[in-house]
């Protein structure tokens, strides 16, 4: 799979389910892990990195990240076990040793405000030959097979942080029309508070397989998740990046009927006693993504972008 989006933020003292489906794994390609060194001293724009930092992972790039679930023939090295206060966060380096020669093999990470996975070390994971891997689906079997629908629940506001913080970057310092509707529900409000209104301002819309391409400048369209590649519209609209199951669920809305019915409940139709769950204050993309997406993009540096990555989502 592609590295998760949603890899960019966390929710503090939250217990989070596994980042990677089960029979599923992803590579990244950023250090991980100590030693920890001075921006400075490893070159952060090098890293990816475009703004001022403290410390930065000089560790081995290129990890293969697993759900939990899917590691087997490991121990857990109990000197290493430490973490905040639910469960363990690699501080203190790999924490798994292979239960075969006993040296250390990777991290495991199930603390509050940690996506829940297993890091293995590039030099200790070596490919088997074995049965062939999930084959990668086009665009129509995504869609058709309802692989995108994979609800982003609580934690939605990771991947809008990400898809706002693109969104900010594609339009230029410009203003941002959103157009009513689901995509200003989750970020017309953030993208008000960001960018200047005013005359020039830039349209953006929602586009990508099954749905259609309107008319805009910018497009929000999903990433494969599978190869991390962009749908690319076919008009000349600048394309923005969105997290798939995010974006389905902005093309592709449940269907909720707010009819009375009788006798049984059909499928599809909620109870309106209890009321479904509404939240005290209107949603929020994530700082701490929208904030992690910012530093790693080299428009960072010019001066309009970086007045409002300090002020931040």
């Amino acid at each position: 799979m592609a590295l998760p989006i949603h890899l960019a933020g966390t929710h503090w003292e939250t217990l989070h389910p596994p980042l990677l489906e089960a029979g599923s794994y992803a590579v990244d390609p950023a250090p991980y892990g100590p030693p920890w060194r001075w921006s400075d001293e490893v070159g952060a724009a090098e890293r990816g990195r475009f703004v001022p930092f403290g410390v930065l992972s000089d560790g081995p790039s290129g990890t293969v990240l697993l759900a939990p679930g899917d590691l087997r023939g490991t121990r857990l090295i109990l000197e290493r076990a430490g973490g905040y206060c639910r469960g363990i966060d690699g501080r203190d380096g790999p924490n798994l040793a292979c239960l075969g020669c006993d040296l250390p093999v990777g991290t495991r990470m199930d603390d509050c405000g940690c996506w829940q996975v297993v890091r293995l070390l590039p030099q200790a994971a070596v490919r088997l030959s074995a049965p062939p891997e999930r084959p990668i689906m086009d665009w129509t079997e995504l869609t058709a097979t309802g692989a995108l629908w994979h609800r982003q629940s609580g934690y939605r506001d990771i991947p809008a942080g990400v898809a706002l913080a693109r969104v900010v970057v594609a339009a230029g310092g410009a203003p941002v029309e959103v157009a009513s509707g689901p995509v200003a529900d989750l970020l017309g409000r953030a993208l008000g508070a960001l960018l200047p209104a005013g005359a020039g301002a830039k349209r953006l819309d929602l586009a990508g397989p099954g749905f259609g391409e309107p008319a805009a400048d910018l497009l929000l369209v999903p990433v494969h998740p599978q190869t991390g590649a962009t749908w690319q519209p076919g008009a000349g609209a600048v394309p923005v990046p969105m997290d798939a199951a995010l974006w389905a669920e902005l093309a592709f809305p449940p269907h909720r009927s707010g009819l009375p019915s009788a006798g049984g409940l059909p499928a599809g139709v909620e109870r309106d006693d209890p009321l479904s769950p509404h939240p005290c204050h209107p949603f929020k993309p994530s700082g701490e993504a929208f904030g992690y997406t910012l530093a790693r993009t080299a428009a960072v540096r010019e001066s309009w972008l970086r007045a409002i990555y300090d002020r931040g989502c």
